[in-house]
């Protein structure tokens, strides 16, 4: 009989200790596998944040005006918070209008600036701004560190322009190229609370 209970304690203790280490399986996988509403769920959505980005981005700016493809490389810094015009951009001086290295425009095809014809290629542009008038300046030597070997001889053009008033902040310096009706556009400069454009023309 002693034989017969020992068996039968023996079984017993066999089939607590399954049971326990099933149970124990089944909690540990229903720990690691992830429910299906997580799988599902889609990922959170934040609101638009401020560029609060201190370093000037590099950037490109493409169109076209008639047949004339327009591409604008240049490195876009921020307001911050800073007095720009007249400030940070001192008035009647030469601007690489940009930062870092010069501002170059490529020309796909020639055009025509105020009245005179620039050749299909690429040039660095400056600018000269003032408080009533701006200077925009397309230069033969767009490999520079920012206006720092600027030489005059190399100037193609210097064209005057009015500059217009923003109604809203323009936080990070935009160039864009706008084009018109048919051949005409222009070249736009947007920055702080002020913009300048460069009428452009083509033949066709």
């Amino acid at each position: 009989m002693r034989k017969i209970f020992s068996i039968i304690a023996a079984a017993a203790i066999v089939g607590v200790s399954m049971s326990a280490c099933s149970s124990t399986t089944q909690e540990n996988t229903a720990e690691q596998a992830p429910t299906a509403i997580e799988q599902k769920a889609p990922p959170a959505t934040t609101s638009a944040q401020p560029d609060t980005i201190k370093k000037s981005i590099p950037s490109q700016a493409e169109g076209t005006i008639g047949q004339a493809a327009i591409t604008i490389n240049y490195h876009a810094p921020g307001v911050r918070g800073r007095v720009i015009w007249g400030g940070l951009v001192p008035y009647d001086q030469v601007w690489v209008t940009g930062a870092h290295k010069a501002t170059s425009v490529t020309f796909t095809k020639g055009v025509t600036i105020d009245g005179k014809e620039v050749a299909a290629g690429t040039y660095a542009l400056f600018t000269i701004p003032g408080r009533e008038e701006w200077t925009i300046i397309l230069n033969k030597d767009f490999e520079q560190h920012l206006a720092d070997d600027y030489d005059q001889k190399e100037d193609v053009l210097r064209v005057k322009v009015k500059p217009q008033a923003l109604t809203q902040n323009q936080e990070r310096l935009k160039y864009g190229i706008e084009g018109g009706t048919g051949t005409t556009g222009a070249i736009t400069i947007r920055w702080e609370k002020l913009k300048v454009s460069l009428p452009v023309s083509t033949q066709r």
